[in-house]
């Protein structure tokens, strides 16, 4: 499913703050009625924030974590130091007005057909998982087997929705928690959530070549462990979707490169959004979001880690490197796209469309 990650900011009023666990909270927004075609979601879409700290603009992606349909809600778990999480976990309080993007991102179930959906995930990996799981439950032809990670059973987010789902879908829903740090009833759920946990668990729970689409979201190791299992046995990889908040312990620092002039080997890029064709000559050793800012600061980001695919664009002319990607299906990548914050020019001349 391609979607669009154009970003567009409104004030929104933050209408409700639900603590979750003791680092953790869920964040409603209300959406005026002018706004809300702007802000109808799909399930597993996130949503951007941004503020201005010490003069400088940051930015944070946020993943949805409510059924389509419901209140614009995101999830958050605190992170040391982290200058958003922090903020929205112990600081925002309702009747604050913090700018929100409208909804962006690919990480979405074709709603159109029932399916059986299985979802892998981790920690804060339950906030897109949440929203696909309701959604596609409430369509009443769909099936989904969703396992969840977590240290213990103080550190799970939204443990009493996940169980009330449970309650309204005991036919269709199969929820299997396993905690790292705390014993389970039996073996099986005790531990990491990782390849060797999984091995044993999903022959166990289902059968492989039942299910129509795999989700995977949580920390990097835990879903590229999750993603070699599954071609293992033999998953198409068309059918594996990944979701990465980030890659790392932390978010990505913003990136600030702002060189006055270009010095050593440099390509002519030419990007193209909303319409708009402005062309410059850009380092090679710098990726194309960064040294195009300079030139056209309203290009859409949010993590700069080529996590969560908001500055997605399509090489329509030239080659470009991608460094690395965590936010693209491989069907994306073979059709010319590319996350601009993780490519360097290759070519003279290059052109990258964000329109397309």
């Amino acid at each position: 499913m391609v979607v669009s990650t154009r970003l567009e900011f409104h004030a929104l009023t933050v209408s409700h703050v639900e603590r979750l666990t003791e680092d953790a909270a869920a964040v409603t927004f209300d959406v005026p009625g002018e706004l809300a075609k702007a802000y109808a979601f799909a399930p597993g879409q996130s949503v951007v924030l941004r503020r201005v700290v010490d003069g400088v603009e940051q930015r944070r992606n946020y993943s949805i974590c409510a059924a389509a349909g419901q209140p614009l809600r995101i999830g958050v778990r605190e992170i040391t130091g982290g200058v958003f999480s922090t903020w929205l976990v112990r600081q925002v309080r309702p009747g604050d007005e913090i700018e929100v993007s409208t909804p962006t991102g690919s990480f979405t179930p074709d709603g159109t057909v029932g399916a059986h959906h299985v979802l892998i995930l981790a920690g804060a990996g339950i906030t897109p998982g949440l929203s696909i799981a309701a959604s596609v439950l409430a369509d009443g032809r769909s099936t989904v087997t969703l396992l969840y990670g977590n240290r213990r059973t103080g550190t799970v987010m939204f443990a009493d929705e996940l169980a009330d789902l449970k309650d309204r879908y005991p036919e269709r829903l199969e929820l299997v928690h396993v905690l790292s740090r705390e014993p389970r009833e039996s073996e099986l759920f005790t531990g990491r959530l990782d390849g060797n946990k999984l091995r044993t668990l999903l022959p166990l729970l289902l059968r492989i070549g039942a299910a129509d689409d795999w989700w995977l979201c949580g920390p990097f190791g835990m879903v590229t462990e999750a993603d070699t299992v599954l071609t293992e046995l033999g998953v198409d990889r068309e059918r594996i979707h990944h979701e990465l908040f980030y890659v790392g312990d932390s978010p990505p620092e913003p990136e600030r490169h702002r060189e006055p002039t270009v010095t050593g080997a440099s390509s002519e890029v030419t990007v193209i959004l909303d319409g708009k064709s402005t062309t410059a000559e850009l380092s090679r050793e710098q990726p194309i979001l960064d040294g195009a800012q300079r030139m056209r600061p309203d290009l859409p980001f949010a993590c700069k880690g080529g996590v969560c695919g908001t500055c997605r664009a399509r090489i329509t002319e030239g080659k470009g490197h991608m460094r690395r990607n965590f936010a693209l299906e491989q069907s994306e990548v073979d059709d010319g796209f590319v996350l601009t914050c993780q490519t360097l020019p290759e070519s003279e001349r290059l052109t990258v469309d964000y329109d397309a």
